[in-house]
């Protein structure tokens, strides 16, 4: 099955020198937002999506850690890519909605690991894809866990 353009030039870029950082640069150019947490995609399969992102003044708070929602734009540039490496060619994604806990203060650097226990089935009706989300700082203690919903549909013919 062909894939997405985002996850071509993931194969394309992911194992040459620079490649990983130039593939998170151009996800950056096509949406803006997502370079304000300066995410850094380290892993990407079908199901799987591994980002990190570092602490920086950037994304402070008023108690210089890691803002609770640059967390959860961290944990959607996560979502998205694992869409973008899972969802067929044949079908559309959409993030419908996103539930978070703050689980532990985020004073660190973050790694956000988008990952489904199995992959869906992708037919001919629309389906909410829930998309488990854990947030970790450097020392591997989870700071923010969340399950984004997803939108799947089959594209229009």
């Amino acid at each position: 099955m062909p894939e997405t353009p985002t996850f071509a030039l993931w194969h394309k870029l992911a194992a040459k020198p620079g490649g990983k950082q130039l593939f998170s640069a151009a996800i950056c150019l096509r949406v803006p937002y997502f370079r304000t947490v300066l995410p850094s995609v380290r892993e990407l399969r079908p199901g799987h999506c591994e980002v990190t992102a570092p602490k920086w003044w950037g994304v402070y708070n008023h108690i210089r850690t890691f803002h609770a929602i640059a967390a959860c734009n961290l944990a959607e540039i996560a979502m998205g890519m694992l869409a973008e490496a899972t969802v067929p060619t044949t079908h559309r994604w959409l993030p419908k909605g996103m539930n978070v806990q703050y689980v532990a203060k985020a004073e660190t650097g973050l790694r956000a690991v988008a990952a489904l226990p199995e992959l869906p089935e992708f037919g001919d009706e629309g389906f909410d894809l829930e998309v488990p989300v854990t947030i970790s700082d450097k020392h591997d203690r989870p700071v923010v866990t969340g399950t984004i919903t997803v939108w799947v549909t089959p594209k229009k013919r």
